[in-house]
């Protein structure tokens, strides 16, 4: 039975902290060397709250010069598992949730709608979980254009497999395809968008080189998205760029709203629904 972990928890929960502190500054700079007519963007902080232990922060930022909507949230939650929870986790194979159903879980959650349709919407994600019988960690990065280039995509992936070949010869090949089912629409019969890396459950037994592995995940994050916005934002979008690109965020919203984990379990677990939901574009259309 795992009990404790209360150094790790805390360690983890800052580094959540730390890396959306360097990503909103890098986004901020992203925003000020983009000349435009507007002002550039800037992340307006909200805390939450969760109702049964625990909240987190959301950073928004809303119709800047780079990005028509980006949020970066973190949070630390605790508390019980409700029945539905409880059932998930023993399907995934936890152990004794129905004698103690006690959890912790901190994370950091991304979600980026560009103004430009050529400069690819993107998601990242990283987070510890614990029960008293287990602990894993669980996250990945995916790439979401409406318009593809072949080159973005090629950068994107180069960028996450270099994080996972760092730890393990692998990990990028099992994490690829884990985030090629996992993307993927069943009721649209395509993926949303060209993949990435997904994994959950990390457990080698080894907590730290499971860590480790996740901030090199989160700091690849970075690297691997920046040069692909910044080599297409002076690129002329026409009236159908912009249509392509809000029936793509109809496709993405789909996703989020049927399909995606984090999703399910903010909601199900009472978290701040705003801050659930921030992945949700600010515009979007359907057929």
């Amino acid at each position: 039975m795992t009990t404790g972990y209360d150094t790790e928890k805390a360690q983890a929960a800052a580094w959540f902290r730390s890396l959306r502190d360097q990503i909103t500054t890098a986004f901020e700079a992203l925003e000020d060397g983009f000349a435009a007519a507007t002002p550039p963007g800037r992340f307006e902080v909200t805390p939450t709250t969760r109702d049964s232990g625990g909240g987190g922060e959301m950073s928004v930022m809303r119709n800047g010069r780079v990005f028509e909507k980006v949020g970066v949230n973190i949070s630390t939650v605790f508390g019980t598992l409700g029945a539905p929870a409880q059932k998930a986790m023993a399907a995934r194979g936890v152990p004794g949730m129905a004698e103690d159903p006690r959890f912790w879980a901190a994370g950091i959650s991304l979600v980026a709608h560009m103004q430009n349709p050529h400069t690819p919407a993107v998601h990242m994600n990283t987070r510890m979980f614990w029960t008293p019988h287990a602990w894993w960690f669980g996250g990945g990065a995916d790439l979401n254009p409406c318009i593809e280039y072949a080159d973005d995509t090629a950068h994107f992936h180069a960028e996450l497999q270099a994080a996972c070949d760092a730890h393990h010869p692998d990990y990028y090949g099992k994490f690829k395809a884990w985030a090629d089912e996992y993307f993927f629409i069943p009721h649209r019969g395509r993926a949303r968008g060209v993949g990435g890396i997904f994994y959950d459950d990390l457990n080698t037994g080894d907590w730290a080189a499971d860590f480790a592995f996740t901030q090199d995940v989160g700091r690849a994050f970075l690297r691997a998205f920046l040069p692909v916005t910044e080599r297409r934002l002076g690129t002329t979008a026409s009236a159908a760029d912009r249509e392509t690109q809000l029936l793509h965020r109809g496709l993405y919203a789909e996703y989020n709203l049927v399909y995606d984990r984090g999703t399910k379990f903010g909601l199900e677990t009472g978290h701040n629904p705003d801050a659930v939901l921030m992945s949700l574009p600010p515009v979007a259309k359907w057929y």
